[in-house]
């Protein structure tokens, strides 16, 4: 009898198309090892073979592997280079189409919207002349989500919701380019923070990936869960940034600390502020980190740190598209105006005015008035600040974003004290906290309900400046202090009150007669 031995030996070697499924197999089992052992395995079978097409397909999946499992960007630019190489002279094959959609991510990735939209428009035109309508819808969504990063949102989005269409009609042949073309609008949706349109497709896509792929990725549904997020949404976001965050910190490393930073943005939003800060930690490098560290300063009265954060965040994002920087500008408007520099302020608001008339939506035009409303009052405009709250507060309730309505409502109520009216600013705050209750954020303290914080002496005189609109450095200046032990007084304050910021803090002072 042969040896077993022998008879492996002897058996015919596996060809080329069935490692490149047992690839696939691995890939949709998450299984990373065997992922990458199988797609080298077909890479050099297809070389073996004299097939240069079948190869490059498996050197562009290895090159976008790289990047998704391991982080190895450098790796995945040799994977890619090799695939160009191989396709020289077939630049009319399915491969070459495949290897213009792979460039394009890395270079939106990288913020080179126009080569991203220039390799969109080569591998759209090629796939209608070989009729590959998998390869047509991803290149309409690829050109789709660039020109909503350049601002051209209206355009853009309508080209994600065309790819978005076939894929969930089920008209794609395979259900990875499907999704790729759900993530796609998702994403697009997130960054023009159009959330009224991401709520109506997030529901089908939901829908779709459970009936054809078991559930969203990972990466899609941390997407997913910041839209979740914006719309009040917060117990079904936590459910899925936090399975998301633990099943990419095993699965793909490199993405775990965006789910993970997504997740500290909810904290924040939560009024924790001790645990966002950590979350933010871990993604230090992470825009949402950047900006939402900014924003726990910000609300603790540390306008220098706020725009410190603002202003590392643009420069990161100077050479990205426009769309990117409206969160940035938003974060250094109110931190500047709260510093008392209306000048730098002023130059943001510029800025973030050209960016919102491109993209058009209400949640930017919402964003847009906040800031507005925070340099008028700074610069004592309170009129102008009334009427520019009232806009955002309006226009957040239009796109149901309750939380940013509730923030919107208490800078209204704010000036309202300001300008002597101190019963509609009431009305309003009572407005603020049924929001922010709506959204599980405690409500602010009501004296019959227990006994009140005490406040000290030294902390209603603080309290009182801040209720007039003073920074923390204004403050100091008033009181003789340091602006360290102004920023310590404003921590103690926001901590005994249950407060995350500190015009939420005035507003359950004034409620409760504190000061």
């Amino acid at each position: 009898m042969e040896p077993a031995s022998a008879a492996v030996e002897s058996a015919p070697p596996m060809p080329p198309e069935a490692i490149e499924a047992l690839s696939w197999d691995a890939w949709w089992r998450d299984d990373v090892d065997a992922l990458f052992e199988t797609r080298e395995r077909a890479y050099r079978a297809y070389r073996a073979a004299g097939d240069d097409l079948g190869a490059a397909r498996m050197a562009c999946w290895l090159g976008t592997d790289s990047v998704d499992f391991r982080g190895q960007t450098a790796v995945a630019r040799g994977w890619l280079a090799r695939a160009r190489r191989l396709l020289e002279g077939r630049t009319d094959s399915v491969e070459y189409g495949w290897l213009l959609m792979h460039e394009a991510e890395k270079m939106m990735q990288a913020g080179d919207t126009a080569a991203a939209v220039e390799r969109g428009t080569q591998a759209l035109a090629l796939a209608r002349r070989v009729g590959d309508l998998d390869l047509e819808s991803l290149a309409v969504a690829t050109v789709g989500l660039a020109r909503v990063f350049a601002g051209e949102v209206d355009e853009g989005s309508r080209a994600l919701e065309e790819a978005a269409t076939a894929a969930l009609a089920d008209e794609l042949d395979q259900p990875w380019a499907a999704g790729w073309c759900c993530c796609y609008l998702i994403y697009g949706c997130e960054q023009a923070r159009d959330y009224d349109r991401a709520a109506q497709w997030c529901r089908r896509i939901e829908s779709w990936a459970e009936r054809r792929i078991g559930a969203l990725a990972y990466t899609c549904r941390a997407h997913y869960a910041s839209v979740l997020v914006w719309r009040g949404a917060w117990a079904a976001a936590e459910a899925h940034l936090t399975e998301s965050a633990g099943a990419l910190a095993e699965l793909r490393p490199p993405a775990a600390v965006d789910a993970c930073a997504r997740l500290g943005e909810l904290r924040r939003r939560q009024g924790r502020a001790e645990e966002a800060l950590r979350l933010f930690e871990h993604a230090p490098d992470h825009p949402m980190s950047i900006l939402g560290t900014g924003e726990l300063h910000l609300a603790q009265g540390d306008a220098r740190v706020a725009r410190d954060r603002a202003e590392e965040y643009l420069r990161d994002a100077a050479s990205r598209p426009v769309v990117p920087r409206s969160s940035g500008l938003e974060l250094l408007v109110r931190a500047a105006a709260l510093e008392g520099d209306l000048a730098s302020a002023s130059a943001a608001l510029d800025e973030l005015t050209a960016i919102t008339a491109q993209v058009g939506t209400d949640h930017s035009r919402a964003s847009l008035a906040w800031a507005r409303g925070s340099l008028a009052e700074a610069a004592g405009e309170l009129d102008r600040a009334r009427i520019a709250f009232e806009d955002a507060a309006r226009l957040f309730h239009r796109t149901a974003a309750p939380w940013e309505e509730a923030q919107a409502v208490l800078a209204l109520a704010r000036v309202l004290d300001r300008v002597g009216r101190p019963q509609d600013a009431g009305e309003y705050r009572g407005r603020a906290a049924a929001l922010l209750a709506a959204v599980d954020v405690p409500p602010p303290r009501d004296p019959a309900a227990g006994a009140t914080p005490s406040l000290t002496a030294r902390e209603r005189e603080v309290l009182t400046l801040i209720a007039r609109g003073l920074t923390n450095r204004a403050v100091a200046r008033a009181l003789v202090l340091s602006e360290h032990t102004v920023n310590r007084h404003v921590t103690n304050i926001l901590t005994k009150l249950g407060t995350g910021s500190r015009s939420a803090a005035v507003a359950v002072a004034l409620r409760n007669d504190m000061i």
